[in-house]
């Protein structure tokens, strides 16, 4: 039997935000936000004191404005993130070597090696996180990646939530069916009308039932919703594909708002290409589509080449495939199987032109 794992989930803060009013200290206590600074731009995140109107990030810039007319909205700068993000994984490394990073600004961390308790150990990151850098960090500690990171969600911001292995299965029988990841608002209204709010409830439900209502992730819930899981901490595994994905809050209706989002996510995309692949060669890109009725579909190009203009080609393909609102856009790469030099990606990650859509 695999010995319990201690895992820490650390989620910093609304962390670009968070960078930018460190930054600007004028800016404090007010309503701040990082995305594109034109009409048709999105947010890319926003501080706590702007959430308060409504604002969220993926939002498109016109309508923060509209919900929050005193918006400061910056432009996004991703070499200081970067550089606070390489802070604050030195940070981790001086705890364990066993650092899965997800983005700039989340990672898992594996402490099972520890004498110490997770929860001592996750004070102690987060307040060196504080001292070094400015910002501060919530934590998740729990005895598998699930459990952990929807506790680093629990106490935010500047917070953190303990999950022993003895709790887990109290921890998920009252939490809301839409805390699980995957669990977006149709699914959670289909559950509904299974008299399912909860894990817990779920948990009344034979693999076969909810495989037949809801397909392979009918499987994955099931395992999910007890709160099971057996992925280990990956330092350093060999990354296949990179990508990003956001699922919407509110599912998006037209083609213009899929575009608008995407060009943020292609920026992101760009700066984690070159934070964390750029030795790697690039065989294919693609776009991803979840739509509202929950059909996915995915168009691909082969290509070496992470040009907005052919994601954006993808996307209108993908699109056309449905006349279903999107409720999730995912962009990414696919990786070569042998790799080439740094400077293969040199060229590939220049600082890209941003498309202008005629109307």
């Amino acid at each position: 039997m695999q010995a319990t794992r201690r895992i820490i989930h650390i989620d910093m803060d609304c962390f670009y935000a968070a960078v930018e009013m460190r930054e600007h200290p004028e800016l404090a206590g007010k309503p701040i936000a990082v995305g594109g600074a034109s009409g048709r731009g999105v947010l890319t995140t926003c501080n706590y004191p702007a959430r308060e109107y409504g604002v969220r990030s993926a939002m498109p810039v016109f309508k923060a404005k509209q919900l929050c007319p005193h918006l400061v909205i910056l432009p996004v700068r991703f070499d200081l993130y970067r550089e606070a993000s390489r802070n604050i994984r030195a940070i981790f490394n001086r705890y364990t070597e066993l650092v899965e990073p997800l983005s700039l600004d989340e990672a898992y961390l594996d402490v099972s090696h520890h004498k110490r308790r997770g929860a001592e150990l996750a004070e102690e990151i987060r307040a060196a996180i504080h001292a070094e850098t400015g910002l501060t960090a919530s934590a998740g500690i729990g005895p598998n990646k699930l459990v952990a990171k929807i506790a680093s969600d629990w106490n935010k911001p500047n917070g953190q939530c303990v999950v022993s292995p003895s709790r887990v299965a109290a921890f998920m029988h009252d939490l809301p069916v839409r805390r699980i990841w995957g669990v977006g608002p149709k699914s959670a209204a289909r559950l509904s009308e299974m008299g399912v709010e909860t894990c817990g409830q779920l948990h009344a439900y034979e693999k076969a039932e909810i495989a037949s209502e809801f397909g392979s992730f009918g499987l994955e819930l099931h395992q999910l919703c007890r709160g099971i899981d057996e992925r280990p901490v990956e330092a350093n595994r060999i990354r296949k594909s990179l990508s990003n994905e956001h699922t919407f809050a509110k599912n998006i209706d037209t083609l213009e708002d899929c575009e608008a989002a995407l060009r943020s996510q292609h920026h992101e995309l760009l700066e984690d290409l070159r934070s964390s692949a750029a030795d790697r060669q690039i065989a294919k890109i693609l776009v991803k589509l979840k739509f509202s009725d929950f059909r996915r579909t995915t168009a691909e190009s082969a290509s070496r080449q992470p040009e907005l203009e052919t994601y954006l080609q993808l996307l209108r393909e993908a699109w056309g495939r449905s006349g279903e609102p999107v409720r999730l856009l995912g962009i990414g790469v696919r990786f070569a199987e042998t790799q080439s030099g740094p400077e293969q990606l040199e060229l590939a990650l220049q600082q890209p032109k941003i498309a202008q859509t005629k109307h």
